[in-house]
């Protein structure tokens, strides 16, 4: 692609941020609750903390792993400016850095331009939500290590690595490395980094392995899969409750506990699922790696029973990666994905109110968002194990020439 065939997808990726930055920074107000107040409230409470040699000890609202201290404290590599706007300047940057990253393997030949559209469609589609969370980093940081995968496995295992110390669903980039060299490369790399990075926090602060505490006694949260059953349920007299726990409005009452064992096992199964594609898997194709990452991260995000509207920033980032290649067939589940995306920022923040009272709309909006993650779950699984598994592999075709240089010596030898 010329560089003049770079004005269209620069220049749409320019408007659409600012008017992102215009929705952070409050100049256009977005109905619904203030996606900001995390990063102004909780974000910023937690750098105060950090800031004294410790993690939030005492505050079960930090659930992350150690190295997400990283991105809560990076915005003091902009000290001219305040915590919330340096914050939402480092998003910014972070969104560049994986569209430039697209655009240059987009732009290489046998690649598509795909994925750098989907990433400008899929984080504008998400709104404000996608520049107020450090989701974004940290798919940053996953993006960059699948697109390394194919010609350097040990900087995939590394990013991985890295980044399962920053929210833990990247190690999921690993699930479909290719038998032999890729994976003896990645996995120990991935397995040294997260040990390495883990030993450097536990060493640097009190506090590091707090969040495994935190996890304990959560219900299951309003926007999850799970949560229909309670949406339903509270319009026919059900006794529990949706309040503010854990950081989350979560349902609470009777029946929840069932609900969330249920998600879990849901989770375990998806995983035995991956691990028996991988394991039965035939072929592995240049677009394998991210598609199966794909596949890993939608199963998990769709069984969890948290279905925050940042995680969909997740989604998109791997989903864009798949679209780079021309041999990935996910394009269909992609486009579900960015759907779910677009309905999301409905869900929250524009009616949330809806979704947290279980109105019919608030339900509706479950109902369709919900359902396109597990229509996007059933078509990549299908998918994936259709091309790397049941297809049968194709024949090499004999061309005529060949055929007749390989009768000559038989016919000479007579």
């Amino acid at each position: 692609m010329a560089r003049d065939g770079l004005r269209l997808p620069v220049g749409v990726w320019a408007v659409t941020r600012v008017l992102l930055l215009l929705c952070v920074f409050k100049v256009v107000v977005i109905p619904g609750p203030d996606v900001t107040s995390d990063v102004e409230q909780i974000y910023q409470g937690w750098y105060e903390v950090l800031r004294t040699g410790t993690y939030p000890l005492d505050d079960v609202t930090w659930q992350y792993p150690p190295a997400a201290a990283l991105a809560i404290l990076s915005p003091a590599l902009l000290p001219f400016l305040g915590y919330s706007a340096a914050f939402f300047v480092l998003s910014l940057v972070c969104d560049a850095f994986v569209f430039g990253l697209l655009v240059y393997a987009g732009r290489r030949p046998g690649r598509s331009m795909r994925g750098a559209w989907l990433w400008i469609a899929g984080v504008a589609l998400l709104g404000p939500t996608a520049y107020a969370r450090y989701d974004l980093m940290v798919t940053a940081v996953a993006v960059a290590g699948l697109l390394a995968a194919v010609r350097r496995p040990a900087v995939l295992g590394a990013l991985a690595g890295f980044g399962a110390m920053l929210k833990v669903w990247p190690v999921l980039l690993l699930a479909g490395t290719a038998r032999g060299r890729a994976t003896l490369r990645s996995w120990p790399a991935a397995a040294g980094t997260a040990a390495g990075v883990l030993l450097l926090c536990v060493l640097a602060a009190p506090g590091a392995l707090a969040f495994l505490g935190f996890q304990r006694d959560r219900g299951t949260e309003v926007e999850s899969l799970g949560a229909l059953v309670f949406h339903v349920a509270r319009n026919f007299g059900w006794e529990g409750e949706a309040r503010m726990n854990y950081g989350s409005i979560e349902f609470l009452g009777p029946g929840v506990s069932a609900v969330s064992t249920a998600a879990m096992v849901l989770t375990f199964a998806a995983f035995g699922w991956l691990l028996v594609w991988r394991l039965r898997t035939r072929r592995f194709f240049t677009s394998t790696t991210a598609d199966a990452a794909f596949v890993a991260v939608l199963l998990f995000v769709t069984t969890s029973r948290v279905i925050s509207p940042q995680y969909m920033i997740w989604l998109v980032g791997l989903a864009a990666v798949c679209l780079v290649y021309r041999a990935s067939r996910m394009r269909g589940p992609a486009h579900l994905v960015l759907w779910a995306t677009a309905v999301t920022q409905f869900e929250f923040p524009v009616w949330f109110s809806h979704v947290s009272h279980s109105d019919p709309l608030g339900i509706a909006l479950l109902l369709v968002r919900n359902g396109l993650l597990v229509a996007a779950c059933l078509s990549a699984c299908r998918i994936l194990w259709r091309q790397t598994v049941t297809e049968p592999r194709p024949v090499p075709v004999r061309v005529p020439a060949q055929a007749e240089r390989e009768k000559t010596p038989a016919s000479a030898s007579s």
